[in-house]
């Protein structure tokens, strides 16, 4: 696909969810060095994460195409759900939601979910730990889910939150000894699956220090909407050993 943009520039769209703080910021500071890389947004109701069959309907694809219309008015070169639903949901929501996207923009369709996986096998990855800060079902979904793809969970931490602008205000520090739990656990791929929690800016020191890979969802959000959008992710310096894989 030749990208909608000037031969210099490259514009990526984001469907975020409505109550989420975080993201749209650290998606900028990953971008700040690449002014030739630009993401827009476009919101979706989201505000509570349960597996209440309210909060399930929270991710249905009638609002997701709805935005992503909004987004290829913005002539972008490809379009990511920056949301991590399809963790619990299950993968074919998102692939599904994708196709569905494409479908009716012509524009290639990702997720953070669908980047995440992967990440995972662009790393050869047999297992990773998971840092979240969902409730213990929401966790043991997303577990059940991602051993279904090929990846067991062999560690993990919670929060035991459920709504969603509260994830934003977690403390990057207690982020940070949830990601040195599981490491010390032995998992050596860190997933942190959420897109409004502060986990991107530790990646490159966490990685050196403790020799893992960090998988945080904002970042993989980006590297799969990079990749999407056929730029190279590897213009994002400085955030880890995630911008190195192809």
């Amino acid at each position: 696909m030749t990208i909608p943009s000037t031969a210099t520039s490259v514009r990526l769209g984001m469907i975020t969810p409505s109550s989420n703080t975080v993201l749209e910021p650290m998606t900028a500071a990953l971008l700040a060095s690449t002014p030739s890389i630009t993401a827009h947004a476009a919101r979706i109701r989201v505000t509570e994460i349960s597996l209440d069959a309210g909060s399930a309907g929270q991710f249905d694809q009638t609002p997701m195409i709805a935005a992503a219309r909004l987004l290829a008015e913005a002539k972008v070169a490809s379009i990511c759900w920056n949301g991590t639903s399809a963790g619990w949901l299950g993968p074919d929501r998102d692939r599904a939601t994708a196709a569905a996207i494409t479908e009716e923009t012509g524009i290639p369709a990702t997720s953070a979910v669908l980047a995440t996986l992967d990440a995972l096998k662009a790393l050869g990855s047999d297992g990773f730990g998971l840092v979240t800060p969902y409730v213990a079902e929401v966790q043991d979904r997303i577990r059940a889910n991602f051993a279904a793809e090929g990846f067991p969970c062999v560690a993990d931490r919670r929060l035991d939150i459920t709504e969603n602008f509260a994830f934003a205000e977690v403390e990057q520090a207690t982020v940070e000894r949830m990601i040195r739990a599981v490491a010390d656990d032995g998992a050596r791929a860190v997933i942190v699956l959420c897109t409004n929690v502060r986990g991107a800016r530790l990646a490159d020191r966490l990685e050196a220090e403790l020799g893992i890979t960090l998988l945080d969802s904002v970042s993989v959000a980006l590297w799969g909407a990079l990749r999407a959008a056929g730029a190279d992710p590897g213009v994002v310096r400085g955030w880890g050993r995630l911008f190195d894989l192809r």
